[in-house]
């Protein structure tokens, strides 16, 4: 298979998750070999970042690049979709420090590149090959993600949060797996008891009930509700039957499994083009995640 690349450039804008900065961020083609690499427009159109493991900064609730001094935040997202959709080499502008949350998907960047199509360029993709079987393991939370030596990429995940809400969700993607419809659309989650918290540690200053699924795992006062609804700006919120936020309605009973997948392919991307592996993962997170892709990088033919 050949390289290729963006038909058109694309422009998104709104507030980061984390930071609540307001940015806008463009997507543009880029030439054969390029890869992803990301410019600080705000600092000076040299200001880049390579999107590779070498470059990982932060892993705290997303994945931070940084390079020569300069950042970009919770780019997990737009590397996914770039990944599921089969982009080789992008240039993505953007004139502050955070990534748009949007709709805390990747379903915004999916829509505008799928009415286009992509480019195809004349040299061959690079895939990026291993010799023999890697683990990483993080002993505190029994997170584990297995690396096999595959023909074709494949990612077999399973969440496991202890939840009673989420129960344990097995999730599948591979090549043949329509990313747009069965793993792009899928938001980002968070637990309600963890929202007080990440908001006192200053982050989430973006977050909104419009950007992800809420799952209420304990019982909670309506003090609380209203506290949230303060954090939000929002007049009101009820809590369903199954455990979740009224704000939204779940695309898929495992949502938030196929949400992790997603992280996973953006945070993979990282290891610096399209592995041919075979992931099983258990409890991934940013940390392990950009991990594998060092171990990846590290370990290529």
């Amino acid at each position: 298979m050949n390289q290729r690349t963006l038909k058109n450039s694309y422009s998104f804008e709104g507030k980061g998750l984390h930071t609540g900065k307001y940015s806008r961020m463009t997507i543009c083609p880029a030439a054969e070999d390029t890869g992803i690499r990301f410019i600080r427009t705000d600092i000076s159109d040299d200001a880049f970042i390579d999107a590779l493991a070498t470059n990982v900064s932060n892993t705290a609730r997303s994945t931070t690049i940084s390079q020569n001094g300069i950042s970009v935040v919770t780019i997990e997202h737009i590397m996914s979709a770039l990944t599921g959709l089969g982009v080789d080499n992008a240039i993505i502008k953007i004139d502050n420090e955070e990534v748009p949350i949007l709709d805390g998907s990747a379903s915004y960047y999916i829509k505008a590149i799928c009415a286009d199509g992509l480019v195809e360029q004349n040299s061959e993709r690079k895939y990026l090959e291993i010799k023999e079987f890697r683990e990483i393991i993080n002993e505190k939370s029994g997170s584990y993600i297995r690396i096999f030596p595959a023909d074709r990429f494949s990612i077999d995940l399973t969440l496991d949060f202890e939840s009673k809400v989420l129960g344990i969700q097995k999730v599948h993607w591979d090549e043949d797996t329509d990313y747009a419809a069965e793993i792009g659309i899928c938001r980002t989650f968070v637990f309600f008891h963890e929202i007080e918290f990440l908001a006192s540690q200053g982050l989430v200053k973006g977050g909104d009930v419009d950007n992800a699924i809420v799952i209420v795992e304990h019982p909670v006062s309506d003090e609380q509700l209203e506290n949230i609804c303060r954090i939000f700006n929002k007049d009101k919120v009820a809590i369903t039957d199954e455990g979740y936020l009224n704000n939204l309605e779940l695309h898929f009973s495992d949502e938030c499994g196929r949400h992790k997948l997603l992280d996973m392919l953006g945070d993979l991307r990282l290891a610096g083009g399209f592995p041919k592996v075979r992931i099983e993962a258990f409890k991934s997170g940013h940390t392990i995640n950009t991990n594998a892709a060092k171990a990846i990088f590290e370990s290529k033919k």
